[in-house]
């Protein structure tokens, strides 16, 4: 049996979009943050460019407030979940590409672990969509931690 020693994470990423699927990421990094005494940093990516392509009639101002409504819903989400069980949190919004800006955001903040969720979605999606995750776990020098998401509703197998 692997023992962990308190204090190896400091500083936990959680990125969200907050769906409920990611609830089961946020509860993982959340049980090692207390476990660690650790901080989560909670962070939402709006991912700005994949609405550029937007007409200029489009109400723009709407769906900038509607994105950010989103993520500060999101990440008080998560504020909530840690808060009830002792964790420190700290919660940030940016803009950007989201894997960029999560390991961007991991390696400016010292964090020590990413954890995060991941669809699972496989050939032709993954190869048409990308993934989010794929992308950090590849472009990230901070260790992550992935945790399967599914559409399932909690206490099913994923």
């Amino acid at each position: 049996m692997v023992r962990y020693r308190m204090g190896m994470y400091e500083r936990i990423l959680v990125p969200t979009d907050g769906s409920d699927g990611v609830q089961r990421a946020v509860g993982h990094a959340v049980d090692l943050a207390e476990a660690h005494d650790a901080t989560i940093h909670a962070i939402y990516v709006v991912n700005t460019a994949s609405y550029a392509g937007l007409p200029m009639e489009s109400s723009w101002d709407g769906i900038d407030e509607m994105l950010r409504s989103d993520a500060e819903t999101a990440v008080e989400d998560v504020r909530r979940i840690a808060t009830e069980r002792g964790v420190p949190v700290e919660a940030a919004v940016v803009d950007g590409s989201p894997s960029r800006e999560i390991v961007s955001y991991a390696e400016r903040e010292n964090c020590d672990l990413i954890v995060m969720g991941t669809h699972g979605r496989g050939g032709i999606d993954r190869l048409l969509l990308g993934s989010v995750a794929e992308k950090v776990v590849r472009g990230s020098n901070v260790p992550v931690l992935t945790v399967h998401v599914a559409d399932e509703p909690p206490g099913q197998p994923a």
